[in-house]
């Protein structure tokens, strides 16, 4: 069984929109969270980045990637077996 992929991000983060396209290139797909417009959404993301609210931000089984490529997204999926 392939984990959810959760996908957190804002309007206008042009990090947010590269990682998108990368994984929509990648045939990935992900549950979607706005941080600006869900705050438990930007509290799971401070609670990977330090209390930050950096985005894009990637969570896997629990695991966070904070701003990661789409290459690190995939590497992370083939390590964990999906």
């Amino acid at each position: 069984m392939t984990p959810d992929v959760h996908y957190y991000w804002r309007p206008g983060c042009p990090f947010c929109s590269m990682l998108r396209r990368g994984l929509d290139k990648r045939g990935i797909a992900t549950v979607d969270h706005n941080i600006w417009e869900d705050p438990e959404a930007a509290a799971v993301v401070r609670s990977h980045a330090r209390g930050n609210e950096t985005v894009p931000t990637v969570v896997i089984d629990g695991v966070g990637l904070v701003n990661p490529s789409a290459r690190e997204v995939t590497a992370f999926l083939e390590r964990s077996g999906t």
